[in-house]
């Protein structure tokens, strides 16, 4: 997959099926679309293409407020790449770009990047103030010759799968129905940090990991989780809070793997949190803490299918 960041000219006889928005977490809705549209232009012989906006355009409109994220950037386009798109556009977004008249948009797309269709969701709009709509957007595609298809929502339980949506799930600690509509296991990223070292002394080693604050984030507690490692999926347990029993700091995400010994000290990481076993706890002593953790690892490994085992790994 080809990424660019400019609306770059096309050769003369090369056209592309195109799909515009931000696809936050690119969830099992915004998968049908682009299995859709890939589909169309193999069939059609165009490149399959998909426009996008960085930073999001709530940034720079809405500065003042928090934008909370599923997924980085990166994680996007490689869940867009997979899909089998061709070619992927992130245009700068700006104050500028936000003025821009949904005719004129358009225009642009039609002229530089030969677009021949429009693939969007019922709910689309464009342009200044969400002007171009599914009725302007008909319009436009009556006067400059492109194909327009507009796909139903995909529905989840009766009820529309949106980012918002699984947004609110990972914030309640629903994991596995937000991994339903997600098409896959929530994940957080990051580059493993030192920390105080306590697991080894506790009998169980952990990587620290710092969670960028825009990424949506679950509640405080133990998670059953696999960490994606070199390809590798591998088991584990996490903690996700500000350590009570210690030192009650910046929140972390701490992975212990289970019966499984790496050195992941400046290694990114790939968190996929499966399931939420409990909240996060103060305990009075040590050993009390060890007992706990030793039954988080016993539920973790039922979850995630891998063995029931004693040992702290």
């Amino acid at each position: 997959m080809r990424i660019t960041s400019q609306l770059d000219c096309l050769e003369p006889n090369q056209q592309v099926t195109l799909t515009i928005g931000a696809f936050d977490g690119l969830h099992i809705g915004h998968q049908h679309l682009i299995r859709q549209l890939v589909a169309r232009a193999r069939e059609t012989g165009v490149l399959a293409a998909a426009l996008t906006f960085a930073p999001h355009p709530r940034r720079v409109l809405s500065p003042e407020l928090r934008v909370v994220l599923l997924s980085t950037p990166i994680e996007r386009n490689a869940l867009l790449a997979e899909l089998g798109l061709d070619l992927l556009i992130e245009l700068p977004f700006t104050r500028e770009l936000a003025a821009t008249g949904a005719q004129e948009f358009v225009r642009m797309l039609t002229g530089c990047l030969q677009m021949a269709e429009l693939w969007v969701g019922d709910d689309f709009a464009l342009g200044r103030d969400r002007s171009g709509d599914r009725r302007a957007l008909q319009e436009l595609a009556a006067e400059l010759g492109f194909g327009l298809h507009v796909l139903p929502p995909v529905l989840a339980d009766g009820q529309p799968v949106s980012s918002t949506r699984i947004r609110l799930l990972v914030e309640a600690g629903q994991m596995r129905e937000a991994a339903a509509l997600l098409g896959r296991p929530y994940s957080l990223n990051s580059v493993v940090v030192p920390g105080a070292q306590r697991g080894r002394t506790l009998g169980f080693r952990t990587a620290n990991l710092r969670i960028a604050p825009e990424r949506a984030m679950p509640p405080n507690g133990v998670y059953a989780v696999w960490v994606q490692l070199d390809g590798e999926r591998l088991p584990g347990v996490a903690n996700l809070g500000i350590r009570p029993s210690f030192d009650a700091g910046e929140v972390l995400l701490e992975v212990h793997l289970l019966d499984i010994e790496r050195d992941l000290y400046g290694r990114e990481l790939s968190v996929l949190l499966v399931e939420r076993l409990r909240g996060e706890l103060a305990f009075e002593d040590v050993e009390a803490l060890k007992g706990q953790v030793q039954r988080d690892i016993a539920r973790a490994k039922e979850i995630l299918g891998v063995g029931v085992t004693t040992g702290g790994g």
